[in-house]
């Protein structure tokens, strides 16, 4: 569903990320594999290092998706409506330091 405010309210697509990096490290394992039995060995090298990021991105998925909803939140949740500096928190105080007073 196209909201027309996505950088917004963009939801991450966990579940096609972890698919994609198990889909790499399958790859950059088999071409590990493949470039050592060819006596490659440095080519065999970069397929492993690209299989250990890979790993690592793999990790870093699956543990954002078990942290659940709050961390990757699903169609049922609603987007929010971002703060904008609107409650005060982002302000700078007054120069004298405090709040006015009544009747100042």
């Amino acid at each position: 569903m196209r909201t027309g405010n996505e950088p917004l309210h963009a939801r991450s697509p966990l579940k096609i990320r972890c698919g994609l990096a198990l889909w790499g490290l399958l790859w950059a394992a088999a071409g590990t594999v493949a470039f050592i039995a060819a006596g490659r060995p440095e080519w065999a090298a970069a397929c492993a290092a690209l299989a250990a990021i890979t790993a690592t991105d793999l990790t870093l998925v699956i543990r954002h998706i078990h942290q659940g909803a709050h961390y990757q939140p699903g169609k049922e949740i609603p987007p929010y409506e971002p703060d904008h500096g609107r409650n005060g928190a982002l302000k700078r105080p007054s120069s004298s330091g405090r709040g006015r007073r009544a009747g100042s």
